[in-house]
């Protein structure tokens, strides 16, 4: 399989899934944010775990090590997803989720490639979409990161009007 139509499914079928099913795009770019906190803290530990209870003949640190990784990452996402499907409602939250969920295709992008299995890996990072997704990955996560939490900000709850003292 082309590697160009492999990077652009690992972009684009969160996007679609996302708008389709009606999803807090900013919660799960949110949750892939704590996937990435996962991958650093835990999953060293991970690896030492399931060392322990692994072969000789398996070689942890490049498959399983990366399997570990990329389930530490999907899992909150994932999660997420299921429990938010059907939470945005009305024509303008839907437009407006429109760019957490860019965000979260390209932050996804960025995230998992590095994990692929290595042929796959290298020829993706040998696309030329790939190197301007990390040449501008400081952008991508910043800008996602502001969008997702001006979209939370807007999903705040309506204060004021009436008071009742029951």
């Amino acid at each position: 399989m082309n590697s160009s139509l492999i990077l652009g499914a690992i972009v684009v079928v969160p996007i679609l899934l996302l708008l389709l099913l009606r999803i807090n795009a900013a919660l799960v770019f949110l949750s892939l944010c704590l996937g990435d906190v996962l991958v650093q803290f835990v999953a060293p530990d991970a690896d030492s775990l399931f060392g322990l209870f692994s072969s000789q003949n398996f070689n942890l640190h490049s498959t399983g090590s990366n399997t570990i990784r990329l389930v530490l990452i999907a899992v909150p996402a994932i999660l997420t997803s299921l429990f938010m499907i059907r939470t945005v409602k009305g024509h303008f939250k839907l437009a407006i989720n429109v760019l957490p969920a860019i965000g979260v295709g390209l932050l996804s992008a960025l995230l998992v490639v590095p994990l692929l299995s290595k042929g796959l890996q290298q020829d993706i990072i040998t696309s030329s979409f790939w190197n301007q997704a990390l040449k501008s990955q400081d952008i991508i996560v910043g800008s996602s990161a502001m969008v997702c939490m001006f979209v939370l900000w807007l999903q705040r709850p309506k204060t004021g009007g009436k008071h009742s003292n029951s």
